[in-house]
Formats: structure tokens, sequence, C-alpha cells
């Protein structure tokens, strides 16, 4: 490989992109917890949120996650999406007072400014049928990747009982574009905008900066007692 020639910033996204798509049946197995690791923290410097705000959101989705699964148990599926600090709901409850009372468990998690209640009242859904989601979810991606026209790593998917949930930090053509695609994908009944709209000029702006400095302690140590 010709030394001179450096990945850039969305070569590199993609690449990890692929990774994850290879990866993905593995994950709940046999990869090491360092590799997740290491892909984290590639996708951590190419996202367009400040490092901060994506942890947050890390923080946010399992806070949330573990104050509701305390309360509700297996008599409800919530799922928690955070993206810069604003939280997307999704899922079944059983009744109108758990839709008001799950909002209200998420609102009360530090750093959430903002709440998309997208729940539903009705049964937890099935295993078949988050599957099926879980297949459209991987279609757009794919799709994005294809037409080639956003980076495809600045718009997180989410698809719940065929309707797809778009977030992201992106320009509104970006957002327009991503739409297009989505709602032009087999399966799909519907797509939501979840975006925070933001200026081209403030776009290239943040691809443009510079990567994160490795932390001081980042060599990788021993483990104790070896």
């Amino acid at each position: 490989m010709n030394q001179n020639l450096r990945p850039t910033r969305s070569t590199t996204a993609l690449l990890v992109a692929a990774a994850l798509a290879g990866l993905t049946p593995l994950l709940s197995g046999c990869v090491p917890a360092a590799a997740v690791g290491v892909t984290a923290g590639v996708m951590m410097a190419n996202d367009r949120r400040p490092t901060e705000t994506y942890i947050a959101d890390e923080a946010i989705e399992t806070r949330a996650g573990n104050r509701i699964n305390e309360k509700y148990g297996d008599k409800a599926h919530v799922n928690i999406t955070s993206y810069n600090r604003a939280a997307l709901l999704t899922g079944e409850v059983p009744d109108a007072a758990a839709k008001a009372e799950v909002e209200k468990i998420v609102g009360a998690v530090p750093n959430v400014r903002a709440i998309t209640n997208e729940l539903v009242v009705a049964g937890p859904s099935s295993f078949g049928s988050r599957s099926t989601d879980a297949y459209i979810t991987s279609k757009v991606k794919a799709r994005f990747i294809d037409a080639n026209k956003f980076a495809p790593y600045h718009v997180k998917v989410v698809t719940e009982a065929g309707a797809v949930y778009l977030l992201g930090m992106v320009t509104q053509q970006e957002a327009d574009t991503a739409v297009d695609i989505a709602r032009t994908t087999g399966g799909v009944l519907k797509v939501v905008r979840v975006f925070d709209i933001i200026s081209a000029e403030e776009a290239k702006r943040i691809d443009n900066r510079p990567p994160p400095a490795p932390a001081a302690d980042a060599e990788q140590k021993p483990a104790a007692g070896k």
C-alpha cells in the first residue's frame, strides 16, 4: 500500500460500517470486548456529535433502559434511542398511563434535553416483528451507502413496526435525501424525521475538525495477574 495515501474520515467510517455488518451476528457471542471498544472509538471519531455528547447519549440509553426495566419488566417493550441528548421512545406499553410514566422516567435521566414519545399502547411485539424491523433497518442503511449522496454514518436509523425513524445532525439536503431513500425502501410503512438540522457551513466545519487526541494512558496494559 502507498504509505502516502491516508484514508479519509468518510472512508474510515464506511470501512467500519462494513466491519460492523460482518460482526453483527457475533456480537452476542465471542467477539472480544476490546474489539468492540475499538470499533466504537472509531465510530465516535467520525460522529458529528462532540465526544462528550456521544458518551452522554450512551449513558442516557443505558440509564433510562434500566429504570424502565425495573418498573415494567416484560410488561412493556421500550426502545430508547438518544441522539444529541434528545431521546426517541419507540415500542409498546400496556396503557396510556404507562406511556406517560415512561416519558416521565426518561425525562428524569440526567442530560436529556428533549423527548419524542412514539410509544403505542399494545402488547409487546413478537420476535418475528422485531427481526423484520432489524432487516428493514439494514436495508435502509445499505441503500444509503449505495446512493452515495451523503455520509451514511451521519444518519441513525431506527425501525419499529415498519415505521422508520431517522436521527442525526444533518443539513436540510441530507435530511431530504435520507427521507426519500428510506420511504422508497421495501417494507417501510412510514418515515419519521427526528433530525437536528444544521447549516451546510456548520456541517463542513464539524466534518473537517481534527480527530481527538489519544488519551495519555491509551497504551494497552497487561491484565492483572498476567
